[in-house]
């Protein structure tokens, strides 16, 4: 089980864009995951007629690694960090470490 998903809000803990917000938008395998809106780069382009594709700068969101990012607690307006346990039912459930809140209901 993962510890930051798909659709989490996140603050970048530190880095260039330390202490801005965002949404996960994909989780990939090498441990980086892709927030919206975070690590902008510009991406230059060579156009291709034949596909119809004009060519520039384009700007896009590139990766960043799990460790720059921690999930982000509503109650306490701070970064958080997350641990697992198991409920009573067996089912294993994400919370926060600070006050216990489980994420997953």
């Amino acid at each position: 089980m993962r510890k930051i998903r798909k659709g989490d809000n996140v603050i970048v803990i530190s880095g260039r864009d330390k202490g801005r917000k965002g949404a996960v938008v994909n989780v990939l395998e090498d441990d980086t995951v892709v927030v919206e809106s975070i690590n902008r780069v510009k991406r230059h382009t060579r156009g291709n007629p034949q596909q119809g594709k004009p060519g520039g700068i384009l700007e896009k969101e590139a990766p960043l690694h799990i460790s720059k990012v921690a999930l982000f607690n509503p109650a306490t307006q701070k970064a958080d960090r997350v641990g697992i346990k198991q409920l009573a039912d067996g089912k294993r459930v994400r919370f926060f470490k600070s006050n216990g809140e489980v994420i997953d209901a």
